[in-house]
């Protein structure tokens, strides 16, 4: 690396402005995987939460949106309790509603109807579980609009009031809405469009005929495999994996597609940009490469020099533009679904890099092609 080090210092501008392209790359690319997993989290960070290996949805129920398409009947739910390898099989119910708290702030709920004692049920980090047929476990992120214990909430236009008793552990949200978990017998009623305003009770829960909800939620045993072709056919169903059950979720795909697709071609800039300046590199300094030919050097050597070059200044200003990029990160303000997970920005950061150097490599391969002659003139 003799070569490659002694260039590095002598053309401390040319490739200082290499690299602050490289850096800029690798802060847009930190800042898009940032928003791409906040906008998960935001968009299913609900369904992640849940020990759910597939969801069962309606037979024919379109995929996007299918939670609240779809509609199952209680006898649909058998066949999947009694399937091979499946541990249990709860009915769950999704709707988005709009709501006005007692404090008069206005907040959209996704609710999720569960059975209380079920494995749907979620863990609280304050407060209780559900508990009564009108008490709700809201996600944590709702205590930032000043929703806290105690606080009644109530239902646009049927005026149905719900009290949360609890909150989740961490961000529970469905199509960027909060979750709020209740039991499913208050989910039907209010889904029936036979409840009365004020607070449910148990005695109107009980008298409702709406056995109908959205999903059945599926968890297979440990180490099962379970035939779920076999099972929809059983109950009438189409199951989806619980990742596949994002994409049920509004909005999810066209948002993970469009950042995807943004991420795809800043990785293409990348290797298109490092590959444009050390094919101009390799050009300026050919005849001091010749020079090495003629005097022995080889062309895997050369490459190999050019090579260490390149990685050198992909990996500094990399780590540079990554550094920057989490800092932007952390002054981000709260309304943006903006999370920083360690493991997508080193996936792509390695991929800036790889792309890089790929680039690099196709460019410096005109080394092969110098022709010693010309730094002893032979071409004059």
């Amino acid at each position: 690396m003799f070569l490659a080090l002694r260039e590095l210092r002598f053309a401390r501008g040319r490739f200082a402005l290499m690299g602050a392209v490289v850096s800029l790359i690798s802060v847009l690319v930190v800042l898009l995987s940032g928003l791409s997993t906040g906008l998960v989290n935001d968009g299913v960070s609900g369904l992640k939460a849940m020990p759910v290996t597939a969801f069962a949805f309606d037979e024919g129920t379109m995929k996007d949106n299918a939670f609240s398409r779809s509609i199952i009947e209680p006898d649909q739910l058998a066949p999947w309790r009694d399937a091979d390898g499946v541990e249990a099989a709860e009915p769950l119910g999704v709707s988005i509603v709009n709501s006005t708290t007692d404090a008069g702030k206005q907040v959209d709920l996704t609710l999720f109807g569960v059975d209380p004692n079920g494995f749907l049920a979620p863990a609280t980090s304050s407060g209780d579980g559900i508990a009564g047929v009108n008490g709700i476990v809201v996600s944590e992120t709702l205590a930032d609009d000043g929703v806290e214990i105690g606080t009644v909430v109530t239902l646009d236009r049927i005026d149905v009031e719900l009290t949360v008793v609890g909150f989740t552990e961490g961000q529970a949200t469905f199509g960027h809405v909060d979750v709020a978990y209740l039991p499913l017998e208050t989910w039907q009623l209010i889904a029936s469009n036979s409840v009365q305003p004020g607070p449910p009770t148990q005695a109107t829960t009980a008298a409702v005929d709406y056995p109908l909800f959205s999903a059945i939620a599926v968890q297979a045993q440990d180490g099962a495999e379970v035939d779920f072709a076999a099972a929809d056919r059983a109950a009438g169903t189409t199951s989806m994996t619980l990742t596949e059950s994002f994409n049920a979720s509004p909005g999810y795909e066209a948002e993970t597609m469009t950042l995807s697709m943004i991420q795809v071609f800043l990785y293409v800039i990348c290797a298109l940009v490092v590959g444009a300046f050390f094919t101009v590199w390799t050009i300026q300094r050919a005849g001091d490469l010749a020079v090495l030919r003629a005097m022995g050097a080889s062309s895997r050597y050369l490459l190999r020099d050019s090579l260490a070059q390149a990685t050198v200044v992909l990996l500094v200003f990399t780590g540079i533009g990554v550094a920057a990029g989490v800092a932007m990160g952390a002054v981000m303000p709260d309304a943006m679904p903006f999370e920083l997970e360690a493991g997508p920005i080193a996936v792509a950061s390695a991929l800036t890099i790889a792309l890089g150097l790929l680039g690099a490599a196709v460019s410096v391969l005109r080394i092969t092609r110098i022709d010693p002659l010309a730094a002893l003139g032979g071409r004059r």
